[in-house]
């Protein structure tokens, strides 16, 4: 994901159980005081669910995207590094629905995320 390389997204785990991405705090991705923004964990949750839900597909599947997001934002990162676990809570047809926690280095709750992404599939061209 090219954005997930731009803010400097790792990926720590992979698998269709658990998708594990982390992100290191940075002056440059902050709001006033220091703090990370808050746009910055809800894309670091959301390419974690992306991932998981791509890990998640049925076999004739070409694809996902989001097309719903909820976040509670529960604390402020000042520093260290930020982890989002994202977890499968349906695996369906035409819906795959992610829940992702987000904590800091201590393991502090951060956020919390619950996504539903859109199976993707081709579609058949008219000739």
């Amino acid at each position: 994901m090219p954005l997930a390389r731009t803010l400097g997204i790792r990926t720590d785990e992979s698998t269709a159980e658990r998708v594990v991405l982390s992100l290191d705090w940075a002056p440059h991705l902050c709001t006033a005081g220091g703090i990370l923004h808050g746009g910055v964990i809800m894309a670091l949750a959301d390419s974690a669910g992306g991932a998981c839900a791509l890990l998640n597909l049925p076999v004739d599947a070409t694809g996902t995207t989001t097309i719903e997001s909820k976040t509670n934002f529960l604390g402020a990162v000042r520093g260290g590094t930020v982890t989002a676990t994202a977890t499968p809570l349906h695996r369906g047809r035409t819906t795959v629905v992610v829940e992702t926690t987000i904590t800091d280095a201590n393991g502090r709750l951060v956020a919390k995320t619950t996504q539903t992404q859109m199976v993707l599939r081709a579609t058949a061209s008219i000739s």
